[in-house]
């Protein structure tokens, strides 16, 4: 069952707004287009230069890229199942990665991330039933910087059959993984038939597209494989401090992206959303725990939404260093935010430390809070079978609703059931041990990864 319940931030008229003024500002700022036979390109369909070599974007060209833009993409796993369709409005969820650190399960402490816990974090992905996709969590710092992209995406495609996001140091490192997930695949047809990866890239706030992201979203245009194409924007550093000039500036850098993407290839697979992503200004550190993340995410949903761009949202995350009861708070409200923005595609499970630290007790409570805030999103359908008239009217006196068929048909399905949360009365859960919270997720981890 799609989603029935949306949370809406920006309304027709102010989508509108924000496109009228990302349209302007490509007319007037421009882009500072850092690839050559880009700018070329760019030029020869209509984009004039600046006295200071900023490409000004005619708003034809940016309509026409739209235009050209598929309304859907769907991400496959590797048995060729669908894993993810933006074409759908139930959620679908993804950890995040990138993470320089992780918080070892083991022994509470922060560390670097190594290969070995790329792995876990695969295996573990795999095996949680509301991570539709899965994704490395950090970056191995045993292995060469170079070399770091590559053995993480082989860890995802040797521990799980889930499809996986990826970020490349550089536009050659992301040809080798695109070439070695084409292999894997069986070929380059079969592998943009049905994608099982996709590259994470994308403009530079403020208003700059660099070589290697011009590379990269052509090098997938060009293979019809699919691309998130989105700018990292600090509001208040490299953008506006007001969330809507800030998602207005992303706005118009992603569409930038778009042109260069969708003149390579028109109809190639692109995704975006907002990276707007607000800063503590007390301490300069990133707040993916603070409401506004949600709050800019759930307007780029809108935004996009209106002028036909897939996107994905941002959650699952937090700004505390371990895992405790901020990061379950944060986790759980950023969670029920992106499932209620009607977007298919939710990602960043898994963060603390503001995203500097990845977290597999964090991705086990994602998991459990992603049932749970997809049951809400379903909502309550009322047909004749449900609202079960017939029932009613047999035990309505009598109140035998517990052994009637109807019961027993609805109720693996109506009610929520957690896997995690505690609903046993007192006295089993004195005698269970009286676990936390915390203790279970992490006894449940134990048990995942064994």
């Amino acid at each position: 069952m799609d989603q029935r319940l949306r949370l809406r931030i920006f309304d027709k008229k102010e989508c509108r707004m924000i496109h009228r003024a990302a349209l302007q500002m490509l007319r007037e700022t421009g882009m500072n287009v850092q690839d050559e036979d880009t700018r070329s390109r760019l030029k020869d369909r209509g984009c004039r230069e600046s006295d200071d070599r900023y490409l000004l974007f005619t708003d034809d060209v940016v309509q026409t890229a739209l235009s050209t833009v598929p309304s859907r993409v769907v991400i496959y796993d590797r048995n060729g199942q669908t894993a993810v369709d933006t074409g759908s409005t139930a959620p679908r969820f993804c950890p995040g990665l990138n993470c320089i650190d992780v918080l070892d399960h083991k022994t509470g402490e922060i560390r670097r991330c190594l290969l070995e816990d790329v792995v876990m974090a695969a295996r573990l992905c795999d095996r949680l039933p509301h991570i539709h996709m899965a994704a490395n969590l950090g970056n191995p710092g045993d292995i060469p910087f170079e070399e770091q992209a590559m053995a993480a995406v082989s860890a995802l495609v040797e521990n799980t059959v889930k499809p996986f996001p990826f970020i490349a140091h550089d536009e050659t490192e992301a040809r080798q993984i695109w070439n070695y997930l084409a292999e894997t695949a069986g070929g380059w047809e079969h592998f943009s038939a049905k994608p099982f990866a996709l590259d994470l890239t994308g403009p530079t706030s403020p208003f700059s597209l660099k070589q290697e992201a011009c590379r990269r979203l052509r090098f997938a245009a060009k293979r019809n494989l699919p691309v998130v194409c989105y700018p990292a924007l600090f509001p208040g550093i490299t953008g506006p401090m007001t969330l809507a000039g800030a998602v207005a500036q992303s706005a118009a850098e992603t569409l930038a992206g778009i042109v260069v993407h969708q003149l390579e290839r028109p109809g190639a697979p692109v995704i975006t959303g907002s990276a707007v992503i607000p800063m503590d200004m007390r301490t300069a550190n990133l707040a993916y725990g603070a409401p506004d993340y949600s709050l800019v995410g759930l307007a780029a949903v809108d935004y996009f939404e209106e002028i036909g761009v897939p996107t994905w949202i941002g959650a699952g995350c937090s700004d505390a260093h371990i895992f405790d009861a901020q990061a379950i708070s944060e986790s759980g409200v950023n969670m029920f935010a992106a499932a209620m923005s009607g977007t298919a595609f939710v990602h960043n499970l898994g963060y603390l430390s503001s995203g500097k630290t990845g977290s597999l007790e964090m991705l086990v409570l994602c998991d459990e809070l992603a049932g749970m805030v997809s049951r809400i999103g379903k909502g309550i359908q009322a047909t004749d079978e449900t609202l079960a008239q017939e029932v009613i009217a047999l035990h309505g006196r009598n109140g035998k609703y517990l052994t009637h068929r109807h019961t027993k048909k609805h109720v693996r399905t109506e009610l929520w059931i957690p896997t995690l949360f505690q609903r046993f009365p007192r006295g089993r859960w004195r005698n269970e041990g009286a676990k936390t919270t915390t203790q279970m997720i992490h006894d449940k981890l134990v048990d995942l990864l064994n």
